[in-house]
């Protein structure tokens, strides 16, 4: 089955098991509420956090990675060297589903994503962990010189999120992911494997330390990532900013392209704003 086709099985598949788990939730709502989100945005550096916005909120974000900081020139730390940014937006269709496109700079990355909460960790703990699902596709839209078919512009990206709020202090989240690109190096697979971990610990009621890491798995994954961050935010923005060694922005290009190596202290500067509205 290709990839594409996989993809759109699996989104069908969570949709469905959300739908359901709406109406089990009316149930329930009573008896045992769900707990307060584990992070204040839904972005943790270079990954997406768990939560899922309520009904008809429509989230901005602009995602920005500036050079590498030891790249030798005269570039104020990177701050005037070749950057990347993507700028993107998303709507929740409900209180479980949000769907979402972006566009990147680096090799003009068009995306569509999509992200689903299928189980809420409850204030009781009966419920310990909150589990989403997250998924996009993209597709490179370079000039034809870059590709001898069409089909190697596109790749795809899923991952399950496991986030637990274990205090109104401290949150974590632990999310395995699997990445298909049609183009790679050959002597790259196609398809790749990854875990990322990473948390927050709050500081103040509107300010927290954040860190994000990522490995991918097997012998063919480039290097992995790691970011340290802060996070100022109110209850409609977030903004973070941090040091890290990701500059694709998109997960699974930096999963099968990043060339900054940690022991190489290869780390540049990068922000995150997102902005939410209500309707």
């Amino acid at each position: 089955m290709k990839p594409y086709n996989v993809f759109s099985v699996i989104i069908f598949l969570l949709v469905s098991t959300s739908l359901f788990a709406q109406e089990a939730d009316s149930l329930v709502k009573t008896k045992d509420k769900p707990a307060r989100n584990a992070f204040q945005s839904t972005w943790l550096i270079d990954n997406v956090t768990g939560v899922v916005n309520t009904k008809g909120t429509l989230q901005f974000d602009i995602q920005h990675r500036f050079g590498l900081i030891n790249s030798g020139n005269n570039d104020l730390g990177g701050l005037w060297g070749p950057s990347n940014i993507r700028i993107a937006m998303a709507y929740s269709i409900s209180n479980r589903i949000t769907i979402g496109l972006g566009t990147t700079k680096g090799n003009l990355l068009q995306d569509l994503n999509i992200k689903v909460a299928l189980i809420r960790q409850t204030r009781s703990g009966k419920i310990p962990v909150s589990l989403t699902f997250y998924g996009n596709a993209a597709i490179d839209t370079r000039s034809a010189d870059y590709f001898s078919k069409d089909s190697e512009r596109y790749s795809y990206f899923s991952q399950l999120l496991i986030m637990r709020r274990f205090s109104s202090a401290i949150s974590l989240q632990v999310a395995p992911s699997y990445s298909h690109n049609n183009l790679v190096d050959p002597s790259q697979s196609n398809d790749l494997f990854a875990i990322a971990a990473g948390g927050k610990l709050n500081i103040s009621s509107k300010t927290a330390i954040l860190v994000d890491y990522n490995q991918p798995l097997g012998q063919y994954s480039s290097n992995p990532g790691l970011a340290l961050g802060i996070e100022m935010s109110t209850g409609s923005h977030a903004f973070q900013i941090f040091v890290g060694n990701y500059n694709r922005i998109l997960p699974q290009a930096n999963y099968f392209l990043n060339e900054n190596k940690l022991s190489e202290k290869q780390f540049l500067v990068g922000f995150n704003i997102n902005r939410l509205w209500n309707f």
